[in-house]
């Protein structure tokens, strides 16, 4: 047998693509799982300071909005959550100081509580506190 029959005969053996391509897409999904925690909304809330009326007990002026298993109220009176928004709003537009203080009842998720934090901050509430009873 000659030299060149003997180079033809050795082939290179030819590199799969399979475990490449495997490595990419997870690094792939890995990405997009992880840039997807990168966008997180934040709503900022009051602490309470010495002056501040949720600290003091003083709630003269300020909008209560209580969250409650049964609904929501707002200065006593049950609304839906567009409604209150919309009372928050106007005033808010008429007094932009004004605190809105945000009271969960017992037995009230987070999330709900969340959802309308985010809504009252939607309609342009800026000095938002979350309270909670003394009695608890």
């Amino acid at each position: 047998m000659s030299t060149l029959a003997v180079k033809r005969a050795r082939r290179r053996p030819l590199i799969g693509l399979t475990p490449l391509i495997d490595v990419v897409f997870i690094l792939l999904v890995f990405f997009m799982l992880a840039s997807s925690f990168a966008d997180w909304r934040a709503i900022e809330l009051a602490a309470p300071g010495e002056d501040d009326a949720a600290a003091t007990g003083t709630v003269e002026g300020a909008l209560l909005v209580e969250v409650r298993p049964d609904g929501l109220r707002l200065a006593g009176e049950f609304l839906p959550l567009e409604t209150i928004a919309d009372r928050v709003s106007a005033r808010l537009a008429a007094a932009p100081d004004t605190p809105v203080l945000v009271k969960p009842a017992g037995g009230v998720t987070l999330q709900s509580t969340v959802v309308i934090l985010d809504r009252l901050a939607q309609a342009g509430a800026a000095n938002l506190s979350l309270i909670r009873d003394p009695l608890r």
